[in-house]
C-alpha cells in the first residue's frame, strides 16, 4: 500500500463580491489529489482536498516542499501500524518536517490541503464515510445531522437593500434559519440599514448574523458592538484583527450578545492564545477555526484537544469555510454545525446533490470518505484531476 502520486492545481473561483477587506475579483484555491495503490470497487483509490475561499492556491508550497517530502519518504512510514491504511498524522509529521516552529501563514493552507485528501483516501480506503471514521476513532456516536447557516451579503456594485433582502429571502426558502451578510465596508449608519432591513423580512425563529472580517479598529468595534446592542443577533464576527486579542477582549466588556472569531488563526496555538487572551465567552461565543486552512484536521484535532483541557464543549465550534471536511468533523466530532455557501465559489462549496437543508439542519449520505463523489459538479473537476 503506498501513495503513488500527488497531483495539485489551482483554479479561479473569481465573484465580483466583496467583503470589508478585500474583493474576491482574483480568488483562487488549490485542489489535491492523493493517488493510492489500493481498489475499491474496481477503482483506485484516490483522496481530494481543496482549501477555503478567501486565501488563494498554495500550489508553489506544495510543489516546491510538501509533496516532495511526501514522495521521498519511505512508502512503509505513512502508514498505521497495522499497514492496512495511511496514517494521516505520520503523513502530516512527514510533510511538517524541517518547518521551523511560530510563521503559520500560507503553509498551514498548503498542508491544510493536503491533509484534507489524505483523510479523504483514508476513509475511503476503511470503507467508510469521513464522519463515521472519525466517531469511530474516537469512541463517540455520529451524528450525520449537522446544523448549517446561509452565508452572504457581501457588498457588490449597484447592490441595494432590495437586493439584500431577495438574496436572504433565497436562503430561507431553501431551509436556512440562520443567514449571515458582511458589515464594515459601508458607513455605520447604512450598515444598520442593511440590518433592519433583512431583520424586517426574517420570520420568527429565524436569526441574522452580521461579519466585519476583521476590519474595525478598537473604537470602531466598539461602536458598532453599541449599535448592534438593539438587535438580538445570531452572532457579531470578527469585529478586529484576527491576532488583536486584546480588542477582542476589549469588546466582549461592551457586547453583551454572542461574538465570533477564529477562521483566520491558522494554529492550535494561535486558538489557545485566543482562549488564552481573547475574552471569549464558553457559554455564549463561537470558534470559527477552519481545518482547511490551519494545517487540516491533524491540528484541528490538537485544537479541539486545547478547547476540551480550556473547559470548551466542541459544540461552540462552527467552522468557516463551507466544505464538506468541516461538515465531516462536525458529524463525527460533535461540532455546533458549519457555514454554508449556498450561492458562492462554486463547484467547491455546497453538499451532495441528494441532501437538503431542512429547519437549518443536513443530513449526510452514508458516501465514503468526505463524500465528495455525490457532488456531481465538484467530482468533474475532481475527476479531471485525477484521471
Amino acid at each position: 500500500m503506498r501513495i503513488v502520486e500527488i497531483r495539485e492545481r489551482t483554479y479561479p473561483i473569481a465573484s465580483p463580491i466583496a467583503n470589508a477587506y478585500i474583493d474576491f475579483s482574483k480568488m483562487t484555491l488549490s485542489l489535491v489529489a492523493v493517488i493510492t495503490d489500493v481498489m475499491r470497487d474496481g477503482k483506485r483509490v484516490v483522496g481530494y482536498g481543496f482549501n477555503s475561499n478567501g486565501r488563494y492556491g498554495q500550489g508553489a508550497l506544495m510543489r516546491e516542499r510538501f509533496i516532495p517530502r511526501l514522495m521521498e519518504a519511505e512508502p512503509g512510514s505513512l502508514l498505521n501500524d497495522a499497514g492496512d491504511n495511511l496514517d494521516p498524522h505520520k503523513i502530516w509529521a512527514t510533510m511538517f518536517r524541517n518547518e521551523k516552529p511560530g510563521g503559520h501563514g500560507e503553509r498551514s493552507v498548503a498542508i491544510g490541503t493536503i491533509d484534507m485528501a489524505v483523510w479523504d483516501a483514508t476513509a475511503k480506503i476503511a470503507g467508510k464515510p469521513l464522519f463515521q471514521y472519525l466517531a469511530d476513532s474516537h469512541g463517540r456516536i455520529a451524528d450525520p445531522k449537522v446544523f448549517v447557516y446561509a452565508a452572504g451579503g457581501y457588498y457588490y456594485p449597484g447592490k441595494d437593500n432590495a437586493k439584500l433582502m431577495d438574496e436572504m429571502k433565497g436562503y430561507l426558502d431553501r431551509g436556512y434559519t440562520v443567514v449571515k451578510m458582511k458589515i464594515g465596508g459601508a458607513p455605520l449608519t447604512d450598515d444598520l440599514k442593511r440590518i433592519e432591513a433583512v431583520l424586517g423580512m426574517l420570520p420568527a425563529g429565524c436569526q441574522l448574523a452580521v461579519d466585519a472580517n476583521g476590519r474595525f479598529d478598537v473604537r470602531t468595534a466598539i461602536d458598532y458592538a453599541k449599535a448592534l446592542s438593539a438587535y438580538d443577533l445570531f452572532w457579531y464576527e470578527e469585529a478586529g484583527d484576527p491576532l488583536d486579542y486584546e480588542l477582542q477582549a476589549e469588546l466582549a466588556q461592551h457586547y453583551a450578545g454572542p461574538m465570533a472569531t477564529g477562521e483566520n488563526l491558522f494554529s492550535h496555538q494561535d486558538a489557545r492564545n485566543l482562549i488564552r487572551y481573547g475574552g471569549m465567552r464558553k457559554d455564549i461565543d463561537w470558534l470559527q477555526f477552519d481545518c482547511a486552512l490551519s494545517y487540516g484536521l491533524v491540528e484541528y484535532l490538537r485544537t479541539l484537544e486545547m478547547l476540551q483541557s480550556s473547559g470548551w464543549s466542541p459544540s461552540r465550534c462552527i467552522p468557516h469555510g463551507g466544505h464538506q471536511m468541516s461538515l465531516a468533523i462536525a458529524a463525527g466530532l460533535g461540532l455546533g454545525g458549519n457555514e454554508s455557501y449556498p450561492d458562492l465559489f462554486q463547484p467547491f462549496g455546497g453538499f451532495p446533490d441528494s441532501v437538503r437543508v431542512e429547519n437549518g439542519y443536513v443530513n449526510l449520505p452514508p458516501l465514503p470518505g468526505i463524500g465528495f463523489e455525490g457532488k456531481a459538479d465538484l467530482y468533474k473537476v475532481m475527476f479531471e484531476l485525477s484521471a
